[in-house]
């Protein structure tokens, strides 16, 4: 028989938590209301990107509002438009991707 085993959470190969979003509100201006799986609650600003792209399809009435939180903890709207987690973590808080995944202080360039 084999004893219990506690579930590890997720990680990237960096060694970092995988990220994911719990919660998404659309507010006015393109802008979303974003609870993190590490307790973060912030209003992130995606006004730059709509209208642009396959976003254009914000521009649509009701389309932004929308959102939802796909199993993976990233935002998704119809027509397959999806934003991972981890970029709009970044816009949350202001850190580098560095910041949040020390490994890639460390990350080898090739040319």
């Amino acid at each position: 028989m084999q004893g219990n085993k506690t579930r590890q959470p997720r990680r990237f190969a960096y060694g970092q938590r995988v990220m994911k979003i719990l919660a998404a509100h659309p507010l006015p201006d393109f802008r979303l209301r974003l609870s993190f799986s590490d307790g973060i609650d912030a209003v992130v600003d995606v006004s730059d990107i709509a209208g642009r792209g396959v976003f254009d399809a914000w521009l649509q009435s009701g389309v932004f509002e929308e959102v939802s939180v796909t199993d993976y903890g990233a935002l998704s709207w119809p027509g397959d438009l999806d934003l991972c987690p981890d970029a709009l973590y970044i816009r949350a808080t202001g850190k580098k991707p560095e910041d949040i995944y020390p490994a890639l202080k460390h990350a080898v360039a090739h040319a």
